[in-house]
């Protein structure tokens, strides 16, 4: 019976990990220094045929030697010992399995890719990969990633999910979202998609209450109808950004080098992921000002947009992006709200969202301001991003606004870039509803 469950995956309550090794520039050693760094609480069974323990944990020669359930195999050993491993694990009674390695229909080997699926098949093995970097779960504290802890800032535990077809790609943008100070939830990298997919991981985090944002890189869609199916259902509730690789034939040639992914038409597969209400990315940047957006709570209702400034010119650039775009709307003021701006703070009844714009650089702007900023965001209940350009002493700020809710962009056309794509994911689901 098949099985494409990302649950014990994302949640096993004992892990395997076949290759884990005394050597420490071994994949499978970073992988289980990985488990054991970040606090996972369940069984570990290291598996290696030439070791009795490992970092102090008793060793096993093949997951037939292991007396206790398992729940998730991790593999990280060369390809061609693979399928005697899964074999392995399928009579052992294991259900679901993270294949780490390379060496399959990325380089050419394709029969050798479809007989580890077939395997999968013939147990029901909910298997992901192979050549991936396998699942950070936040909550779970499952991480199967080789990459050490001391090169990857770990982030915040929070609502955004990000899936990614690339490991490298995924690995970066880890990074940086632990810079950027807002929190992750989850990270699937699923590699070649032999078995388990992008549709099977978007049907997941449908119904993963863990989730509140999707993000995606993928470089192609391996079940057009399935992942259409779900792509239906999906932004009905939650938000899905994707940035879709491949939008040239030199980009589609090196996916097919990457993970043999097929990328097939972009401008068809572009105006299909609009068309179901996703926002599509065009490059990594993308991605972050999107996510950081979305990953905040108000709505917008409308698209009139507020602007304050402490910087005069950064405030025209700011309206010159807001009419380059051409989705938002510079809100005018009632008589009321220029009084009320005139003696004390603002009054924002006939104003759908808000950019202050906070130049750290000028005399009196300091952490009292930034406060006062996320005092506001939590009391307006309305779309409020900042703008804040600088270097260290506006990143510390920046960082406090962030972790205070508050999305911050380095430009005025990153900030009216995030509040249009939110303005229009917002129209797509009432008119969904």
């Amino acid at each position: 019976m098949e099985n494409k469950s990302l649950r014990c995956i994302l949640k096993p309550k004992s892990v395997a990990i076949i290759g884990a090794s005394r050597n420490p520039g071994k994949v499978g050693r970073v992988i289980l220094e990985n488990y054991i760094n970040t606090g996972y609480s369940g069984r570990l069974y290291p598996v290696n045929k030439e070791a009795d323990e490992i970092l102090g944990i008793k060793a096993y020669k093949s997951v037939s030697d292991i007396k206790g359930k398992v729940d998730l195999a991790v593999i990280a050993i060369p390809a061609q010992a693979i399928p005697e491993v899964l074999e392995e694990c399928g009579k052992k009674g294991i259900r679901s399995a993270i294949v780490i390695s390379s060496g399959f229909s990325e380089v050419g080997n394709i029969a050798l890719q479809q007989q580890i699926v077939e395997i999968a098949k013939k147990y029901g093995i909910a298997m992901l990969g192979p050549n991936c970097l396998g699942v950070l779960d936040m909550r779970s504290r499952v991480n199967t990633l080789f990459l050490p802890t001391y090169k990857l800032t770990e982030p915040g535990i929070g609502k955004v999910s990000f899936v990614s077809q690339s490991g490298a790609v995924g690995s970066t943008v880890l990074d940086v979202i632990a810079g950027e100070g807002f929190g992750l939830s989850k990270f699937i990298s699923y590699g070649n998609a032999a078995y388990i997919d992008e549709t099977d991981i978007l049907r997941y985090l449908l119904k993963d209450d863990e989730t509140k944002v999707v993000v995606m890189y993928i470089e192609g869609i391996k079940n057009p109808a399935g992942f259409r199916e779900v792509a239906k259902k999906i932004t009905k509730v939650k938000p899905v950004i994707v940035l879709k690789a491949g939008r040239t034939q030199a980009g589609v040639t090196a996916a097919h080098s990457h993970t043999a992914a097929l990328a097939g038409n972009y401008a068809v597969q572009e105006a299909m992921l609009k068309q179901y209400g996703f926002t599509v990315a065009h490059d990594l940047s993308d991605l972050i000002i999107y996510a950081k957006i979305f990953n905040s709570e108000a709505e917008p209702s409308g698209n009139r947009v507020a602007v304050i400034t402490n910087g005069g010119g950064t405030g025209v650039l700011t309206a010159d992006a807001i009419a380059d775009r051409g989705v938002l709307q510079r809100a005018t003021y009632s008589e009321e709200t220029k009084t009320a701006l005139k003696s004390a703070l603002p009054d924002y009844v006939n104003i759908d969202m808000l950019i202050a714009i906070v130049l750290f650089q000028t005399p009196g702007a300091d952490s009292s301001v930034a406060a006062e900023i996320i005092k506001q965001k939590n009391e307006v209940n309305k779309p409020l991003v900042a703008i804040s350009p600088g270097a260290s002493y506006t990143q510390m700020h920046k960082i406090m606004m962030e972790s205070g809710g508050v999305p911050v962009y380095d430009s005025p056309a990153a900030a009216v870039k995030a509040l249009s794509a939110l303005l229009k994911y917002s129209n797509y689901k009432k008119k969904r509803h």
